[in-house]
């Protein structure tokens, strides 16, 4: 089903906003649209109707985002990278 990448979208919001208070409507069309139930009020959309590569893209840039993880190795990977330019001889000159 198409719907099961924008499913698991919404998943991971609810994950990271530790509610469950998003969910998406399917329009006739095979569009989506992001909605967002807060107890005592109505149901709110949050976006216009989307194709689903940019609903789940939209989706991932709602709420709380997770910190990247970074490796020591990626720590120090960055350090030799920035260390190795700062040490190159500059472009166009004599050898």
């Amino acid at each position: 089903m198409r719907s099961t990448r924008a499913a698991s979208a919404i998943e991971r919001l609810n994950t990271r906003t530790e509610t469950r208070e998003y969910s998406m409507l399917r329009t006739s069309d095979e569009r989506f649209v992001l909605t967002r139930r807060v107890a005592g009020q109505p149901m709110e959309k949050l976006n216009e109707p989307l194709e689903l590569d940019e609903f789940v893209a939209f989706v991932n840039a709602q709420g709380p985002q997770k910190a990247k993880r970074v490796s020591k190795l990626d720590v120090q990977f960055e350090k030799n990278m920035r260390n190795k330019k700062d040490k190159a001889p500059p472009e166009g000159g004599a050898a």
